[in-house]
């Protein structure tokens, strides 16, 4: 397996499992490569039998061509996510595509509740004016979640988790979901609505759907015409996918001072930044340095999976995809399919 984008923490968990080799084992060898995939990467896989890749590589329909011509018959994606895969390129080349549908939606869900009341209540500028010695409140005017209404757009586990957390805040919890989930309903958790009737509702509005392109999908599902629709002291927190918000849109709607908080764990555009250390260079991404003009928006780089529960979760069911695929056992909700 040839193992693009490594960190440290992925040698911790990955090499672990693979130290052994024989029955009952994964019965694999890894060869790290601290370069994500891309074009011009993608001759390292030559001789490999897959490759494991993450949310930040480049397996479009050159790189699948070329990991083709190299020998690789299957894409381990160890992630949920797989908008970065060329799924049709891959299902004409013969190579099968597998994913980590779920490894710890709890993690997911509170980063994106942390983040929101780091914005909420102001916290990241908090932190900076006591370190300055500047004890006065001024600017770190928050809001109470109890008896607001939540806005849940996506209700599967990661959505569910969530709703759970803004219940247990006191909060009156909506959801939209292309699948609505009667069981959710039947416990008392939310109640389904409207696209159209949540986004003018809520006051706290949670994105966990999946990115999907085309007519009826999620790309830019967060755009000029629903950020209409919305309250002017909505707050909104995304940890899906970025372009699920459309940051044109959402730039001109703080500008003109829209949302009393804004928590992005992921934005269209972050690609070039996520995972990277960039604090002695300028910021020449244009939407990230105009992000970080506003008091109310807080950042963080891709980060709401990173628990020790989810990193050991992932590093299980990605080898536990490639053992199925060896060995020819049902890969179930795992394959991704054009």
């Amino acid at each position: 397996m040839a193992f693009f984008g490594t960190k440290d923490y992925d040698r911790t968990f990955f090499s672990e499992l693979v130290k052994d080799k024989g029955q009952g084992t994964y019965n694999s060898d890894i060869k790290y490569f601290d370069s994500q995939l891309g074009p011009e990467t993608a001759g390292l896989a030559q001789g490999y039998d897959a490759v494991c890749i993450f949310v930040n590589d480049n397996a479009s329909r050159p790189v699948v061509e070329k990991l083709h011509e190299c020998g690789v018959k299957l894409i381990l994606l160890r992630c949920a996510g797989f908008n970065n895969v060329d799924l049709q390129a891959a299902k004409e080349c013969g190579i099968t595509v597998l994913r980590v549908p779920a490894y710890s939606p709890y993690a997911v869900a509170e980063h994106a509740m942390a983040i929101l009341q780091e914005a909420n209540r102001r916290l990241h500028k908090a932190y900076t004016k006591v370190k300055d010695n500047n004890f006065a409140l001024s600017g770190l005017l928050g809001l109470d979640l109890h008896n607001k209404v939540a806005g849940i757009m996506g209700t599967g586990k990661i959505g569910q988790c969530m709703a759970r957390i803004c219940k247990g805040y006191g909060m009156t919890v909506l959801g939209w979901d292309a699948y609505p989930n009667q069981a959710l309903v039947d416990e008392g958790l939310l109640t389904y609505v409207s696209k159209e009737e949540l986004l003018k509702r809520a006051d706290l509005i949670s994105l966990h759907c999946p990115l999907i392109m085309g007519d009826n999908g999620t790309y830019h599902l967060i755009n000029d015409e629903t950020i209409a629709l919305m309250k002017d002291t909505v707050m909104l927190v995304n940890t899906s996918r970025g372009p699920i918000i459309d940051p044109e849109a959402l730039i001109r709607a703080l500008k003109q001072g829209k949302f009393h908080a804004v928590a992005l764990d992921v934005y269209e555009g972050e690609d070039n930044n996520v995972y990277t250390d960039k604090s002695d260079v300028a910021i020449t991404n244009d939407i990230t340095a105009r992000l970080q003009m506003f008091p109310q928006l807080v950042l963080t780089s891709h980060q709401a999976f990173f628990t020790r529960e989810a990193l050991q979760a992932i590093a299980v069911v990605t080898m536990e995809n490639a053992r199925n695929f060896n060995e020819g056992n049902e890969l179930g909700s795992a394959e991704c399919k054009a």
